[in-house]
């Protein structure tokens, strides 16, 4: 985490810990090469697996701790999913539920003390931003046709302006999952990164109890943020959603 060099510089390198190694010995990374990456993201469909289908296979009255988990989470995301897209959308409640619970699962597992946090590579998060936009834009071509444009021309705005909207529409519409992706994998970063480099100044006395306090607020903060951040991910995809069902302004 910290080196003492010759010079006696305190050396340390916050990213490090985002480098993509292969999961057995020191080779090349190649496309079929099990890593890091691939080690987490198999540990996130695990930990979505054993919350959702093994811990409520009892399916009991009175539901234990992992039904109530479940059951707390299913409840959760359909009733955002009817909220932000409508009753319309309550059909693409799986997609959307396990986007959030792949998501979380992944953050929260990146929290684990020498843990690789996969949601923090874009490669990650773009696949499921990009995933979200074609999918959401072949749905509204495939129920609305060319009538899904409409969705770039604000009619209720003056004539003359119209336009110039609708060339803003569309240029925010395709950035849609570039800011997507970011926004997760940004956050979920960062927040690593900055106690990378509060837990490097640890190995000096005369700041470590400083040092270790900061690192103890921004772990619970990071906490925070690992759910907040499969919130947005999620409510953002039920917007997207909204405008392929219904695209009028």
């Amino acid at each position: 985490m910290a080196d003492e060099k010759a010079e006696g510089g305190l050396v340390f390198h916050p990213m490090d810990q985002f480098i993509v190694k292969p999961l057995f010995g020191d080779g090349a990374v190649a496309w079929y090469t099990p890593t890091n990456v691939t080690f987490w993201l198999a540990l996130s469909v695990l930990a979505v697996v054993l919350i959702l289908v093994v811990l409520p296979r009892g399916r009991a009255v009175v539901p234990t701790r992992g039904q109530s988990i479940a059951e707390l989470a299913y409840g959760f995301i359909y009733k955002m999913v009817e909220d932000v897209a409508g009753k319309d959308g309550v059909k693409y409640f799986p997609y959307i539920m396990t986007l959030f619970m792949f998501i979380v699962c992944a953050n929260f597992l990146g929290l684990l003390p020498g843990a690789f946090t996969t949601t923090s590579h874009i490669a990650v998060t773009a696949v499921m931003g990009f995933g979200v936009f074609f999918a959401v834009t072949i749905l509204g071509f495939v129920l609305h046709g060319i009538s899904f444009l409409k969705l770039f021309w604000i009619s209720a705005a003056p004539l003359p302006l119209r336009p110039i909207l609708a060339l803003i529409e569309i240029i925010s519409y395709f950035v849609r999952p570039v800011s997507h992706s970011i926004r997760l994998a940004g956050n979920m970063m960062a927040g690593h990164a900055v106690i990378k480099v509060f837990a490097a100044f640890a190995a000096v006395t005369l700041i470590s109890p400083l040092s270790i306090g900061a690192i103890t607020a921004i772990y619970a903060l990071e906490v925070l943020v690992a759910f907040i951040q499969a919130y947005v991910f999620t409510i953002l995809t039920c917007v997207y959603l909204r405008d392929a069902l219904h695209p009028h302004h």
